[in-house]
């Protein structure tokens, strides 16, 4: 017990695995009309919270348990119903109901840190965390400050533990909102970074931050330290332990932040801080993100002219449609895309301005390490490992952390793969690396 209170953590938690995609699913299932279908496809998964609870809890804390899901049951099937008459309202009430597997897995958790002994209390997370009102992307207001810890604070100072369901806020007149994709550790690191919190940890079922996607490269290793700047190009391409939201809290307030294998937890996982040394490769991973589309402008009006990029980008942003990377020629501006629904109303504007073409299935690769910029021959050593596979889009340069480019989706794998080998797993390779910053350095 003494052990736990020297740390005073604060505890976030996300949703059973599954259940937020299942709860989103509902809805859908619910604006069609099928109100009762809605309810009934959540079915399984109250089950599993029951099984969990059962096989944790004690009888009367498990009973406890079992009256809030079935209450929340009963509340998400009110929702269904209205949904279901009245499909306008879903924006809002879409959000009332994907909170409930944040709800219901924070009471979960607290029951069975308290059937163990610890004074745990659960915390609703619309109580911390105040946003606007742009359902199902909600951003966090300066409310969020005073709120965080006005209800936080006296439970640390009382030596109890509050665990809050990540995810989820409210706006000021009190509707539930939530934080999209990342969304319980994009809450972690705002309250982390509002109780000045000594260390942000981010448990997770990989040790911490790896060299490429362990899903294309098995021979994957863990990064031991990162700085935020690094992280923070990897988590915006692709890689999927971390959301780029979710270290910006901690960067305003220069906290750390721990990627763990709560699998593992006795491996040290990834340190992200301020500063990071570069390794002697100067790379410290690989990150992509597929289902890219490539939007191409041309215009012999850019020859010489101002307002050009301006007006293209204001209507990219009339759509709210965010861009990945931009690549510019005398005539020509390229951009991707990774949400490309925009694009039959985005057409018609964008060729008021120029020929429009699109490519789509295309993949990003991103190259990330401290002192890129500054390695003689990095560039040549990545591109003479992919020579037979077709690049687009290279921009090396706007970052001093970041490569990047674009292959096509079939040959993103084989890309990853080999630019792993040279990278990380070609002793010859890296040896070489080593002599050319020692001349360097030298």
């Amino acid at each position: 017990m003494k052990s736990h209170l020297a740390v005073r953590p604060v505890i976030v938690v996300s949703a059973v695995a599954g259940f937020t995609s299942a709860l989103l699913a509902s809805v859908a299932k619910a604006i069609d009309g099928d109100a009762r279908a809605a309810t009934k496809s959540l079915h399984d998964y109250f089950g599993r919270h029951s099984s969990i609870a059962d096989g944790l809890l004690s009888h009367g804390p498990h009973q406890a348990f079992e009256t809030a899901a079935a209450d929340t049951r009963r509340q998400i099937r009110q929702l269904h119903k209205i949904i279901a008459a009245h499909p306008v309202t879903s924006p809002p009430l879409q959000d009332e109901i994907v909170a409930y597997g944040e709800h219901l897995s924070s009471l979960l958790l607290a029951a069975v840190l308290r059937e163990n002994g610890l004074a745990a209390r659960h915390v609703d997370g619309r109580e911390c965390i105040r946003t606007d009102d742009n359902y199902g992307n909600a951003a966090p207001l300066s409310e969020t400050t005073p709120a965080t810890r006005a209800k936080l604070s006296p439970l640390i100072e009382a030596e109890m533990i509050p665990v809050v369901g990540g995810f989820i806020g409210s706006t000021k007149e009190g509707a539930t909102t939530t934080l999209g994709r990342g969304g319980s550790d994009y809450s972690a690191a705002l309250i982390g970074a509002t109780l000045d919190a000594r260390e942000i940890q981010i448990w997770t079922d990989v040790s911490g931050v790896l060299t490429a996607d362990p899903r294309v490269v098995t021979a994957a290793r863990t990064i031991p330290v990162l700085s935020y700047q690094e992280a923070a190009e990897l988590a915006y391409f692709g890689a999927k332990v971390l959301h780029p939201k979710t270290i910006q809290p901690a960067v305003d307030k220069a906290i750390p932040v721990r990627v763990c294998n709560s699998r593992a937890p006795e491996n040290a996982g990834t340190l992200i801080a301020s500063e990071s040394e570069a390794t002697p490769q100067a790379i410290k991973a690989i990150a992509h993100k597929g289902g890219i589309t490539i939007v191409q402008v041309s215009s012999a009006r850019m020859l010489g002219a101002y307002g050009f990029l301006r007006a293209l980008f204001e209507i990219f942003d009339r759509h709210r449609t965010a861009v990945d990377v931009v690549t510019t020629s005398e005539v020509s501006v390229s951009l991707s895309i990774d949400d490309a629904s925009a694009l039959p109303e985005l057409i018609p504007d964008l060729q008021r301005l120029g020929t429009v073409e699109v490519d789509e299935g295309r993949t990003i690769v991103s190259i990330v390490g401290e002192g890129l910029r500054h390695t003689p021959g990095i560039a040549a050593r990545l591109f003479s490992a992919i020579s037979d596979i077709n690049v687009s889009m290279i921009s090396f340069g706007s970052s001093s952390v970041n490569l990047t480019f674009m292959v096509e989706e079939a040959n993103a794998r084989e890309t990853i793969e080999r630019l792993h080998r040279v990278c990380f797993e070609d002793a010859a390779s890296a040896d070489r690396v080593d002599r050319a910053v020692e001349h360097v350095l030298v």
